[in-house]
């Protein structure tokens, strides 16, 4: 048994990335990005997954396994609450706690007047990003910690200790659930690592969203010297958290970079300038990376387009991935294109057809990989997924 699931990992590994670097494998691989979908499937509820992380670890394995996916995450489910709480988070609502025990984690996006990171305070972070977010943009986030020069305190000192605690033990814990999925049901982990934009960084956890956009208008100057001023920070997380063995690509959650959250101009000039040179010098080290572009990117394929071939496999979500298909195929495989609605709403029937649909447009030449347009929540049907994988399987063959 142990040698079949050897040679069943074997078999997906090489399919997963031969379609990664834009190859012709023997069938599709199947690489959904499942969250609290997983715990729907294995009779949990969100708070469950959320506060017990081995819960949601169990949860993506029955999953793997009874399913028959290729590739999958250990832990798909954003944030454990263990860890979020040990420090007392303020941006993050945990199921149970804030809101209901079955909705998905939400971010709370401060107003701007509360953002974490002030208007006039640009030139703390330029200078120092690290010095910036432990002594004055921790403070802010968390319930516990302290801001320096106030007076300490039990609580205050217990939140490193615990913070630490937890973020060993969770991210720890990720290598002995890749081997799980190996040894149980010979999946892949999909990914290893992660980068960000700086642009992203700016919006998403320091200034929000409306003070990212008041910035650009009255402090442009600042947003550039502190997005270059981030770029190495994020350009190391990330080759550091990179798989040794390159194989598995680099996830880049992209959020905030495209029209209509910045201009054409801003992208241009600002959100890819500060993105473009942290890929082309991962991939010069052998890393690829997966662009998991949130939303509509459409407007900037073509700057995805000037990146080295192989470099980056394209994530699609809402833009029309047979126009993906059209201008990036020639350098990049692509993965995405089934909506999450239709998994949601949709019949088995209908599922079935609109993946051999976007089968025949797009995995006919190699290069793709099938997933369903974003993250997939407990809105999904299970009977859904199970036709997404079934009709790969049967329309999926080269």
């Amino acid at each position: 048994m142990a040698q079949d699931m050897e040679q069943l990992y074997a078999e997906r590994l090489k399919r997963y990335t031969t379609a990664m670097r834009n190859g012709k494998p023997d069938k599709v691989p199947i690489r959904p990005f499942v969250a609290e979908f997983t715990a729907r499937y294995a009779g949990y509820t969100c708070q469950e997954v959320v506060q017990d992380y081995e819960k949601a670890f169990a949860a993506a394995r029955k999953c793997a396994a009874d399913f028959d996916w290729d590739a999958v995450v250990g832990n798909m489910v954003y944030g454990w609450a263990g860890l979020t709480q040990a420090i007392g988070i303020k941006y993050y609502a945990v199921p149970g706690i804030d809101i209901g025990a079955d909705v998905g984690f939400q971010y709370r996006e401060p107003s701007e007047e509360e953002a974490f990171m002030k208007a006039d305070e640009y030139d703390a972070l330029i200078e120092d990003p690290t010095g910036y977010l432990f002594n004055v943009w921790l403070p802010r986030v968390s319930t516990d910690v302290r801001p320096l020069g106030a007076r300490t305190s039990f609580r205050n000192n217990l939140s490193f200790l615990k913070g630490g605690i937890a973020m060993m033990k969770y991210f720890g814990a990720f290598g002995t659930q890749a081997a799980l999925l190996r040894k149980e049901s010979g999946t892949v982990h999909a990914i290893c690592g992660m980068l960000k934009a700086p642009l992203d960084i700016l919006a998403d956890k320091l200034r929000g969203y409306i003070g990212l956009c008041m910035d650009l208008q009255e402090r442009r100057d600042k947003v550039v010297a502190a997005c270059e001023a981030l770029m190495p920070h994020l350009y190391h997380l990330a080759l550091g958290s990179a798989d040794p063995s390159k194989q598995v690509p680099i996830s880049m959650w992209m959020h905030r970079g495209c029209v209509p959250f910045v201009s054409p101009e801003q992208f241009d000039n600002i959100y890819w300038p500060t993105v473009k040179p942290m890929i082309e010098e991962l991939w010069k080290h052998g890393n690829q990376v997966l662009l998991y572009a949130e939303g509509r990117w459409g407007a900037h394929l073509k700057a995805f387009a000037g990146l080295p071939a192989g470099s980056v496999i394209y994530h699609c979500d809402q833009d029309d991935i047979f126009e993906v298909h059209r201008v990036l195929h020639e350098k990049f495989a692509i993965s995405g294109g089934i909506p999450n609605y239709l998994l949601g709403v949709g019949t088995p029937e209908e599922v079935r057809a609109c993946v051999k649909k976007v089968l025949d447009g797009v995995a006919r030449g190699g290069g793709y990989i099938m997933d369903a347009s974003a993250i997939v929540q407990n809105d999904a049907k299970v009977e859904n997924m199970r036709a997404l994988t079934e009709a790969t399987r049967e329309y999926g063959g080269y």
